[in-house]
């Protein structure tokens, strides 16, 4: 979980910095980005998007599927998801003082609108793209994304639900190759 979550701040091979199962979630995090950006159907997402986003697109896709991920969090996991979140957010203050400064500010910003539990809602979607968009050096239109999510929300929606079962898959595999 902690290797998953510093996945973007770590670079190169830093990860070897960090204990086996922390390196893992790192190996891990990057292996599913890349398998995610080659995908035929995330690929049918971000092109919906790039005419108006740019390549802020992948980054709204992601969110996008965060979104539908945690609408439907009871279809991939027994946990309920405000315990699950709760759960993540404890788990990373054992783990705060091996985080890296980058995603110790981003977690701030995670824990107090508990964007996890809140991507669930098109609302909680829109706050954390309007709070993303203005930490980026570029006028990106992220404030605007979630009008997006509304006016497609069942092209996207059918478009996780054929890529993540495939993900979900893909992840397990990786994970046994890697033991």
């Amino acid at each position: 979980m902690i290797g998953n979550l510093i996945g973007d701040f770590v670079k190169g091979k830093d990860f070897t910095h960090y204990e086996s199962e922390i390196s893992k979630g790192i190996i891990l995090h990057r292996e599913i980005d890349s398998y995610t950006d080659q995908h035929p159907v995330v690929t049918l997402s971000k092109q919906r998007l790039r005419s108006r986003y740019r390549h802020y697109a992948p980054v709204i896709t992601d969110v996008y599927y965060d979104h539908f991920l945690a609408a439907n969090w009871q279809d991939y996991s027994d946990v309920p998801l405000l315990e699950y979140t709760e759960n993540f957010y404890k788990t990373t203050q054992k783990y705060h003082d091996i985080l890296p400064d980058q995603a110790q500010y981003m977690l701030r910003y995670m824990k107090a609108d508990n964007w996890l539990y809140n991507y669930q809602f098109v609302e909680g979607v829109n706050r954390a793209l309007t709070g993303m968009s203005r930490r980026t050096k570029f006028a990106s239109g992220m404030e605007n994304a979630s009008q997006d999510l509304e006016e497609h929300y069942e092209a996207f929606q059918s478009e996780f639900e054929q890529f993540y079962p495939d993900l979900i898959s893909h992840a397990s595999n990786f994970l046994k190759s890697i033991k």
